[in-house]
């Protein structure tokens, strides 16, 4: 007797946790649709809005290689032209000078170089025409304007 005493409780146990079980289940599921709705309801618009802001772009004008000592388009700034920019040749910044954002309105792609020489030991993109780097990825001391 003692045994299937036991085995009733056990099921009854079993019962209780099944519906336990069962009703955080359907408080999820309720959670989880609510949570459907409320996205569901938001707009490309309001969900645009709620994001985090692009930064703002610096001033370059068409034709220009413009470079800006600090991030996000700040501080001085240096612009080079096609016209007193020898193509395809390492242009180096003055001596201790570097970058750490920049904005390629050339027309022509433009490889920014770590290392004053355009050496390829160190770091190097190229950014193509129509570029804003708000951000790159280490300090830039060189760059290079290429043929199209």
């Amino acid at each position: 007797m003692r045994h299937v005493h036991r085995t009733r409780r056990t099921c009854a146990h079993s019962i209780r946790a099944h519906r336990g079980h069962r009703a955080r289940r359907a408080a999820l599921t309720a959670l989880l649709t609510a949570a459907a709705a409320v996205l569901t309801a938001l707009t490309p618009q309001t969900a645009v809005s709620a994001a985090v802001p692009a930064p703002r772009l610096g001033e370059c004008a068409a034709g220009e290689l413009c470079l800006w000592e600090r991030a996000d388009f700040k501080g001085p700034r240096r612009t080079h032209e096609l016209a007193d920019t020898d193509i395809e040749s390492c242009v180096p910044l003055p001596r201790g000078a570097s970058v750490a954002s920049l904005a390629n309105r050339t027309g022509r792609p433009v490889t920014a170089y770590q290392s004053a020489e355009c050496a390829e030991t160190g770091e190097f993109d190229t950014y193509p025409s129509g570029s804003w780097a708000p951000r790159t990825d280490y300090r830039v001391r060189a760059v290079k304007i290429w043929e199209s």
